[in-house]
């Protein structure tokens, strides 16, 4: 039922948005992991709703209980159980849409899948379930933080407007200094105001979320069917919303020539490296020692406070009304679920690298 992702850290996630709630399941997290549970906290606050005027307006506190594989602080090596409890569920708000397939969702594919649907928010296809996704994904970046590696991300564009600076000019360390997540102070205040307009006009905006790995060792990846910038690619299209994945060059490496877009190799004390890092540190499938980043596009909230023309489950022609609590943007709340995703990938493939390899 594809409701797990990972190999060896495989993640099972279940619930609905308008259940009881919702959680996760770790198989595989190695066992002498410190678990701090004020991070895990941490991420699933800045995920969670009513955070800012740009964001959704219902209030969940999004607090969790950790319920098997943990003991005295530390992973036990046994599967972890975590669930987070929905408590600001406002299911009255779909039942103008019990039989009707808003334009742009789940409803009339879900629907057709499986002979029945449960309309209150989505349910399964409500983003709601990555919560779920960000707890595990904090519990990899304690596990990657012992290894040196590091997963960020920030909004990097909002409709049209868009930062000009690389990762390289930016500093993340200012990710959360305003309520977007953009650390480019020249243009995060305009995105803030066009996102707050959209909201007031009644409609929703799409943007791009840039993601950043650092400190990953060469050799993670599989060289053929799994390549390490194809599993990530199919972490971040698996997001709600999400319409595009590029690394590296990514499209711009479409209009360049093979002189200009290769990747030089030069010895730097002990160490080979490249001169640029057009490859977006992955190449063969393989990561090379360099930073990993990428982009993530994300399209415009499907639910918009507008009368749209639609049908119902008979075919009958009907009057979809946007009505409940929902985002006029995503991206500022899908920036540590693209962190969650991105970390979840590279400990799956730094474990499977270790099994691997022989050592000694």
């Amino acid at each position: 039922m594809s409701n797990s992702f990972g190999s060896l850290f495989k993640i099972t996630t279940f619930g609905e948005s308008h259940g009881k709630a919702i959680g996760v399941t770790i198989d595989g997290c190695p066992a002498g992991i410190e678990v701090d549970e004020s991070f895990i906290q941490s991420e699933l606050d800045r995920r969670r709703p009513g955070q800012s005027k740009i964001t959704t307006q219902r209030k969940e506190p999004d607090g969790y209980e950790i319920l098997s594989g943990v003991f005295e602080g530390k992973t036990t090596g046994t599967p972890i159980a975590l669930v987070i409890r929905n408590t600001d569920q406002k299911s009255k708000d779909y039942t103008h849409i019990a039989k009707s397939y808003r334009p742009s969702h789940a409803d009339f594919t879900y629907q057709e899948k499986y002979g029945i649907r449960d309309y209150r928010g989505g349910g399964r296809s409500s983003a709601r379930e990555t919560a779920a996704r960000v707890a595990a994904g904090a519990i990899a970046k304690l596990a990657l933080r012992q290894l040196g590696i590091s997963t960020q991300a920030y909004v990097s564009q909002v409709g049209e407007l868009k930062t000009e600076k690389s990762y390289l000019e930016l500093d993340l360390s200012k990710t959360e200094d305003n309520i977007l997540r953009c650390p480019d102070e020249s243009v995060a205040d305009d995105m803030i105001n066009f996102i707050d307009q959209v909201r007031k006009d009644g409609d929703t905006v799409g943007g791009v979320i840039t993601g950043v790995i650092t400190g990953t060792p060469v050799g993670l990846g599989e060289p053929v069917f799994d390549k390490l910038h194809a599993r990530l690619g199919a972490a971040m299209l698996g997001i709600n919303a999400v319409k595009g994945f590029e690394y590296g060059s990514g499209f711009e490496g479409a209009k360049m020539k093979g002189s200009a877009h290769n990747d030089l190799f030069e010895k730097q004390g002990k160490e080979i490296t490249t001169k640029t890092n057009l490859s977006g540190g992955i190449q063969g499938g393989i990561t090379n020692g360099q930073d990993i980043y990428f982009n993530v596009a994300f399209k415009p909230v499907a639910t918009i406070m507008r009368d749209q023309e639609s049908v119902d489950q008979d075919g009958n022609s009907t009057t979809v009304s946007g009505r409940g609590r929902h985002d006029p943007c995503v991206v500022p709340r899908a920036v540590p679920i693209v962190e969650a995703m991105a970390a979840l990938t590279v400990l799956d493939f730094y474990l499977l690298h270790q099994s691997t390899v022989l050592k000694g």
